[in-house]
């Protein structure tokens, strides 16, 4: 997993633009798991806290941990659960946890809109180690990109972002199918029980939740300069107008492995 592409600048626009999670999502999560007050829970890969803060009453103490200092500090600002505790670190430091929680002491480690950064065949049994019985890993996905929706909305913000990039937008981020079944497979590969599970919402949006949703999946080398994001967001707001009202259907997707 690597640090740079959510550094500086995207990290406020990561903070204040991604999709959160309704509380349903904590729920499955708790559920799959059987989480009790007494269990500890590694959010990894947790960018600026949106599942670690709602995963925060459903559990004893959740450690949120990342490789980029500045989506910590964002979430450090935006936190106010006393039991989550932040750590600087990637998929590759799983180990290293060791010490610290000890030997099957974890009750859940979740990863969310992050393991397509990640060697997700390592990270899998690394972590069965950690896990008390019953507990497991939870792969969820937010969401398809905003440029990637089968909406006329979506698909004039995929030509905007296209044209200023000065390539197609294709990434999926791991929420096509052809990664749920590979993480899947690779999930029981690894000796766990695998199960699934969707929360759905819609939502309304506005010209500039999406631009800085945007602004939020870009490395800090793409971003337009400043001066130039009023007009950025004057193309988008141009190119998704006519397809109003904006609104997006949202699948969160929970993939698990109980150990």
């Amino acid at each position: 997993m690597t640090a740079s592409a959510f550094g500086g600048e995207v990290s406020s626009y990561y903070q204040r633009f991604r999709r959160g999670y309704p509380p349903e999502v904590a729920d499955a999560l708790a559920a799959a798991f059987a989480l009790t007050r007494d269990d500890v829970v590694l959010d990894l890969g947790c960018g600026t806290g949106q599942l670690t803060r709602v995963l925060a009453p459903r559990a004893g103490a959740v450690l949120g941990m990342d490789p980029e200092p500045a989506m910590l500090a964002q979430a450090r600002q935006a936190t106010a659960e006393p039991n989550v505790t932040w750590l600087l670190g990637a998929d590759s430091d799983i180990g290293a946890l060791t010490p610290l929680v000890g030997p099957g002491r974890l009750a859940a480690v979740t990863v969310a809109q992050a393991l397509h950064w990640m060697d997700h065949e390592r990270l899998f049994a690394a972590v069965r180690p950690l896990l008390r019985p019953g507990g497991g890993i939870a792969v969820v996905t937010n969401g398809e990109p905003l440029w990637l929706q089968d909406t006329a909305w979506s698909a004039a913000l995929r030509e905007v972002v296209s044209a200023y990039l000065g390539t197609p937008v294709h990434r999926t981020c791991g929420t096509d199918e052809a990664s749920q079944e590979r993480y899947a497979a690779a999930l029981a590969a690894a000796g766990y029980a695998v199960g699934s599970s969707v929360v759905e919402y819609s939502a309304p949006l506005s010209v500039e939740e999406i631009t800085g949703g945007v602004f939020s999946a870009m490395s800090p080398e793409q971003l337009p300069a400043p001066d130039a994001r009023p007009a950025f967001t004057e193309r988008v707001r141009a190119a998704v107008g006519p397809h109003g009202p904006l609104r997006e259907r949202v699948r969160v997707r929970l993939l698990t492995g109980t150990r």
